[in-house]
């Protein structure tokens, strides 16, 4: 008789363990998929030679985002993630462009930002899902170091500050490792079940450290 409480509580704590697992992995296999097809309509983009899209990355990206938090709960969510995705690979290509055309080493740069954000991405995630921490506390600061590093580059852009402009890149170099593990943290240990919105949290986490590693690379080298 007294082992049938603990019995029910293991039960129920190996249904929570399975069930982070299984928002992990389906996160995991999107995350792969939408990276793949961003890169594919990257080069697209490179090929075309399409021009710089500006402001009208932040219009289709809030667009875009906000289609897939109202459809995050139903099949069309998948097909808004792709969208989102494709766009922000679209809207990459030209930036890759500019850099294989005026930076004597810019596939070194575009190289070597890729490959620290790849590790970067492996180290952090791996860390969250073996320590099983609870970075929550983290979740404050991360929103007020986005939303502040956001108004400080439309400030940079606007008035043509590019010092102002490698510290946003520096800040959201920040944010950006912070979401990795804040939201590893919170599939891990139960607090996330929709797959699609954490896929989306982790995309754009990568698509804006990788960004933020061309432009300081990039400054790095006096360029």
């Amino acid at each position: 008789m007294q082992s049938y409480p603990s019995n029910i509580a293991g039960s129920s704590v190996s249904a929570q363990a399975l069930a982070a697992n299984k928002v992990l992995r389906s996160t995991y296999l999107l995350l792969g998929a939408t990276l793949a097809f961003s890169a594919l309509m990257a080069g697209v983009a490179m090929a075309l030679n399409i021009p710089h899209f500006g402001l009208v990355t932040l219009v289709g990206y809030f667009g875009l985002l906000f289609a897939v938090h109202k459809t995050q709960n139903s099949a069309w969510g998948l097909l808004w993630v792709f969208a989102l995705t494709g766009f922000m690979g679209l809207t990459l290509g030209p930036i890759l462009n500019a850099y294989l055309q005026f930076l004597p080493n810019g596939s070194q740069i575009i190289m070597t930002a890729f490959g620290t954000t790849a590790i970067s991405f492996l180290g952090l995630s791996a860390y969250a899902v073996k320590s099983q921490r609870d970075f929550s506390f983290m979740g404050g600061f991360l929103v007020v170091g986005a939303i502040g590093a956001f108004a400080l580059g439309l400030v940079a852009y606007f008035f043509n500050l590019p010092n102002v402009a490698l510290v946003v890149s520096g800040l959201f170099l920040v944010v950006s490792a912070g979401l990795i593990l804040f939201q590893t943290s919170t599939i891990v240990r139960g607090g996330e079940r929709n797959y699609i919105m954490a896929t989306v949290t982790l995309y754009v986490s990568l698509y804006n450290m990788f960004l933020s590693l061309l432009h300081l690379l990039g400054a790095a080298g006096d360029d």
